[in-house]
């Protein structure tokens, strides 16, 4: 779930209320370089993750590895939706992602896997991820 970080906790950061907060969320762009519906890369350690900015303002953070053809890929794939929740098809072989827990709702035939998910927050204009919070 994307979440936006209040002025209040900023300040409660800065004043040194909530290190963790600061420690764990590792600023990945701007906003701005994000589009509606088209897929950004990003590295964040030695890991790949694929961003989506939705067309309602939901940001999502998956991984990039496409677990199907073991390419770095999902972040070229098509935005869409099945019922309601929001999708991502692999360019590969067109499995289906789902953007929200990462499971794969359209396996195509193959056993059944699914992409991490990462946490994300906006502040100031900027996308941030959360450090180690993949599940």
């Amino acid at each position: 779930m994307t979440s936006t970080l209040t002025t209040a906790t900023l300040a409660r950061t800065r004043s040194g209320l909530a290190p963790q907060l600061a420690a764990n969320w590792e600023r990945l762009c701007p906003l701005s370089h994000l589009e509606v519906e088209r897929g950004r890369a990003a590295l964040v350690g030695e890991e790949q993750v694929a961003l989506f900015l939705l067309p309602d303002g939901d940001i999502r953070a998956v991984d990039n590895h496409d677990p199907y053809s073991g390419a770095n890929v999902i972040s070229r794939g098509i935005v869409g939706s099945r019922g309601g929740r929001p999708t991502i098809a692999s360019p590969i072989y067109k499995q289906v992602f789902d953007l929200r827990s990462g499971t794969c709702v359209n396996t195509r035939g193959k056993d059944v896997r699914r992409l991490r998910v990462w946490p994300v927050r906006t502040l100031d204009g900027d996308l941030y991820l959360l450090r180690g919070g993949a599940r």
